[in-house]
């Protein structure tokens, strides 16, 4: 994560924070996600029957967009935080849209741009990010989601 000074925060907005570097989406990951999720559709969890359809198994939506929250905390460089920052908190998402299935063992990258912000009350800081995830050699990517952090200083 970058750390920026609230005196900073309008050179960010509207320029891209970072791409992070790619992570493969292999079944194990998948299986863990429907296991926790209880959602075991075959498409995710069942090769042969999911073969004529995508070609393979393919990960959950949801799987991917909650790769947003761990990935941006596991690689340097690649989220903003306030300087004097207490706490961080997922605030919601304002809109995502799913633009490609993400086939097992592929490999994704996320590019967070940032698009907003704004101090909600004093101390309190909401990041609005844009944030699309790339899939390895597929020109559409699997979603463009908005996201919201909550940051207290």
């Amino acid at each position: 994560m970058k750390t920026i000074k609230p005196d900073e925060i309008n050179s960010y907005i509207g320029k891209e924070i970072g791409v992070s570097e790619w992570v493969t989406i292999d079944q194990e990951m998948i299986n863990k996600f429907a296991d926790a999720t209880l959602d075991h559709q075959f498409i995710h969890v069942d090769p042969e029957q999911a073969k004529p359809i995508f070609g393979s198994t393919v990960a959950h939506g949801f799987l991917t967009l909650s790769l947003t929250a761990g990935i941006p905390f596991s690689q340097e460089g690649l989220g903003l935080v306030l300087e004097g920052t207490k706490m961080g908190l997922n605030y919601g998402l304002d809109k995502v849209r799913f633009l490609s299935p993400v086939p097992v063992n592929s490999e994704v990258r996320l590019k967070i741009k940032c698009n907003d912000i704004t101090e909600k009350n004093p101390g309190q800081f909401l990041l609005k990010n844009e944030v699309t995830m790339e899939i390895k050699g597929v020109e559409k990517p699997a979603y463009i989601a908005e996201t919201l952090s909550m940051f207290v200083t």
